[in-house]
């Protein structure tokens, strides 16, 4: 996630030489490409943390500094 990003919510996914942007809503792709394995983690971490990845979103909007989000287990 970064301070100046554009709506709507998401956040960056990366996976070897892939990258996507995710939206937190939904944990669809809105820009980018993942490997199936990897998207579905993604959208499992995503539905996991998903409050949490909002209120990182909230908090890069008003510059305040993200809080860690733990990894899929």
């Amino acid at each position: 996630m970064y301070f100046r990003d554009h709506g709507p919510p998401h956040f960056h996914a990366v996976y070897g030489e892939f990258e996507a942007q995710v939206i937190i809503a939904t944990g669809g792709i809105l820009m980018g490409a993942l490997p199936p394995r990897a998207l579905r983690m993604v959208k499992e971490w995503t539905n996991l943390h998903r409050a949490e990845l909002e209120a990182n979103w909230q908090n890069a909007r008003k510059r305040r500094p993200l809080a860690k989000i733990d990894p899929l287990a």
